[in-house]
């Protein structure tokens, strides 16, 4: 199945938002003509790299106010379980910005990002990565999407020891999240001008798992004939994206939970990794956006901290939100800061800046 197509492209307008039909923000602005966001701070740098989109924001006149959210883990009755006060400010709020999250060492804690995307049901992850100019990687021109089951495949945490020596891990594939997942790639690919959408499988090995995701998708493809399907087998699309990125610019990718874990990871490489990578997980009535890169203790507390993940991920939420022009404003703003030099780049982007010049950067670039 080397990308079989099924569907004719039509041209559609370009628009840039993350609110498609399937999982739209329903917020509403408070009294004072702000939205209240929840803001998750996170754990190691995530306390510096939130402080720095605080300036920034303020800086942007940006219409939103920051209610902190404290995601510290109960353990009850042996499931890993977040704080009601914020589940309650999220649920109220629709909409949370998320720094890096360490999960706590110890036998029967979930990650905390897992947490978080089973008790908002944050059904598909939205992952896209592109090129930017004046930082110079090996690869150029990339500008790739990818959008990832978020709630179960091999992520699902159904297994178990038959025997000693013996374990089975089950890879759960439903229907109905398939079907979730692949409309909302349709409908961002629809509202975002590509006009295609590839499905990434192995249903040549996975018959029934991956192989009901694929028939779920040819099933929704009636219902956008302007949008060309596609499908590719894991593996073809590993080696062509490293091979030639440029193949994947004009398309959406979707495929089930590990194998976009790994592949939207592997895109991240390809623009220089993921302090650069922005990332939203999209749910029908919450959605967060967040930084994916990790909590990085070692340089903790010491202004190296790059924030530029979660500046983007913000970004990201603010299209989400129909703030488009304040998405633009300060997008724009990052982007010229990094090309600008190594002076105003920090260390991880082979640069020489702190948190706090490139923060200061950012905001003289407004």
């Amino acid at each position: 199945m080397f990308r079989q197509y099924s569907r004719a492209m039509r041209s559609t307008p370009f628009t840039r938002s993350y609110a498609t039909n399937v999982a739209q923000f329903l917020g509403q602005k408070n009294s004072n003509g702000k939205y209240t966001v929840s803001f998750i701070e996170g754990d190691g740098i995530g306390v510096e790299i939130s402080d720095a989109v605080k300036q920034i924001y303020s800086a942007a006149d940006v219409p939103i106010e920051w209610e902190s959210c404290d995601v510290t883990p109960l353990f009850i009755n042996g499931k890993t379980t977040l704080p009601q006060q914020a589940v309650d400010s999220i649920n109220k709020n629709l909409v949370a910005l998320k720094g890096p999250l360490a999960t706590p060492v110890g036998k029967g804690h979930q990650s905390l990002n897992l947490t978080l995307r089973r008790t908002f049901n944050l059904f598909a992850n939205v992952r896209p990565c592109k090129s930017i100019q004046g930082y110079k990687t090996p690869y150029e021109n990339v500008d790739t999407v990818l959008i990832r089951e978020n709630t179960e495949g091999e992520y699902s945490g159904i297994e178990h020891t038959i025997v000693p020596g013996v374990v089975q891990s089950i890879k759960l594939i439903t229907k109905v999240a398939s079907e979730r997942c692949i409309r909302y790639a349709f409908e961002y690919a629809r509202s975002v001008g590509r006009k295609e959408v590839l499905v990434v499988h192995k249903a040549s090995i996975m018959k029934l798992s991956d192989g009901l995701f694929v028939k779920t998708a040819e099933e929704l493809a009636s219902e956008y004939p302007e949008i060309k399907l596609s499908f590719e087998l894991l593996d073809n699309t590993s080696l062509k994206l490293c091979t030639d990125p440029s193949d994947y610019k004009s398309l959406v990718m979707v495929m089930p939970n590990l194998y976009g874990d790994i592949m939207s990871d592997l895109s991240s490489g390809l623009i220089g990794g993921l302090g650069l990578t922005p990332s939203g997980n999209m749910g029908d009535k919450v959605s967060i956006f967040e930084a994916v890169h990790g909590s990085a203790p070692d340089i903790a507390g010491k202004n190296l901290a790059n924030p530029t993940a979660l500046l983007l991920s913000s970004c990201m939420m603010l299209r989400h939100m129909s703030l488009n022009s304040y998405a633009d404003k300060i997008e724009n703003s990052v982007l010229k800061t990094i090309a600008s030099g190594p002076e105003h780049r920090t260390k991880d982007l082979k640069g020489t800046s702190s948190t706090s010049n490139f923060t200061e950067q950012v905001i003289k670039n407004l």
